[in-house]
C-alpha cells in the first residue's frame, strides 16, 4: 500500500528490552561481624551438642550424685532436729542448775562456802550434772561450749590451774564479756604456774579483745603488773598510761601515777 511509501516516512525501531537492576541478584557483601556471630553461635550449638551427649552418658552417675547429696541433706536436717535438739535441751536444764551455783559461789565472802559451791558447779546438784559433766557428754552443744567456761573459772577459783586451762582453752566465746573474762582467766591461770611470759600476752589480748571500762583497766592493769615482774619497764608504763588516759573513772586508775612513776 501507498501508506508505507509515504515521503519521509521511517520505519520505527524495535524496542530495547532493559533490565531491571532489582532482580539482578548481585553477590552480597558478608559482614565480618555477621561472620563471627555465626561462627559464635556454631560454636554454642556444638558445645550443647557435647554437653547434651556427655549428660546422656552419665546420667546414671549424674543421678546417683544427685541423690547422694539429697541424703545428705535430709540426714543433716534429721541429725539436727532428732539428736541435737534434744541433746541441747537435756544439756540446757543441767546446766541452769550449774550457773546457779556460779552465781551464788560468786556472791559469796566466806572461803569454804564458795569452795563448796565451786565444787557444785563441777560436780553438779539436784540431779543434774555439773559444768564439767555437760562440757565433755555434750561438747557439740551451745550449752557444752558454755560449760567449759564454768568449768574453767571454777577450777581457777580452786586453784585446780591445769584443769582450769583446758577448759578454758576449749570454750569458744560468742559474747563480748565472757570471751575477755576467759582470756583474762587462762593469764590468771598461767600467772599462778610461773608463766609469766604467757600471762602478759594473755593478758594484753584480754585487754583489747573488747574494749570497754570494766574488762580493758582491769587487763591493762594486770598487763603493767606482770610487764615490771619481767623488767620489761617499757611495755609497764605503755599499759599504765593508757589507763591514765582513757579510763581515768575506773578503780584501776586509783594509784595509776604511783605506777608510772615506778615503771619510768
Amino acid at each position: 500500500m501507498a501508506t508505507y511509501n509515504k515521503r519521509g516516512y521511517k520505519a520505527p525501531k524495535e524496542k530495547e528490552e532493559k533490565l531491571d537492576a532489582n532482580f539482578i541478584e548481585d553477590t552480597p557483601n558478608v559482614d565480618a561481624n555477621d561472620s563471627a556471630t555465626a561462627k559464635a553461635f556454631d560454636t554454642l550449638d556444638e558445645t550443647a551438642s557435647r554437653t547434651e551427649d556427655w549428660i546422656a552418658k552419665n546420667q546414671k552417675y549424674i543421678l546417683g550424685l544427685l541423690g547422694a547429696v539429697a541424703l545428705v541433706t535430709i540426714g543433716y536436717l534429721a541429725y539436727q532436729k532428732y539428736i541435737v535438739e534434744p541433746k541441747e535441751t537435756t544439756a540446757t536444764e543441767d546446766l541452769f542448775v550449774a550457773q546457779q551455783n556460779f552465781q551464788l559461789a560468786t556472791d559469796a565472802t566466806v572461803a569454804k562456802t564458795q569452795d563448796s559451791l565451786f565444787n557444785l558447779v563441777l560436780k553438779g546438784a539436784d540431779g543434774k550434772q555439773g559444768a564439767a559433766g555437760i562440757a565433755e557428754q555434750f561438747s557439740g552443744t551451745d550449752s557444752g561450749n558454755l560449760a567449759n567456761y564454768y568449768a574453767g573459772i571454777s577450777n581457777l577459783y580452786l586453784k585446780k590451774y591445769d584443769e582450769a586451762i583446758k577448759y578454758l582453752e576449749k570454750y569458744s566465746a560468742k559474747d563480748a564479756f565472757t570471751g575477755p573474762v576467759a582470756t583474762g582467766a587462762l593469764g590468771d591461770a598461767y600467772s599462778e604456774k610461773n608463766d609469766a611470759k604467757k600471762a602478759l600476752e594473755l593478758y594484753e589480748k584480754a585487754a583489747h579483745q573488747n574494749v570497754n571500762e570494766f574488762t580493758t583497766p582491769r587487763y591493762l592493769y594486770k598487763a603493767g603488773q606482770t610487764a615490771m615482774a619481767l623488767g620489761n619497764k617499757a611495755d609497764a608504763l605503755k599499759y599504765f598510761t593508757e589507763i591514765k588516759e582513757k579510763y581515768q573513772d575506773t578503780p584501776e586508775a586509783q594509784q595509776i601515777d604511783a605506777l608510772i612513776g615506778m615503771a619510768q
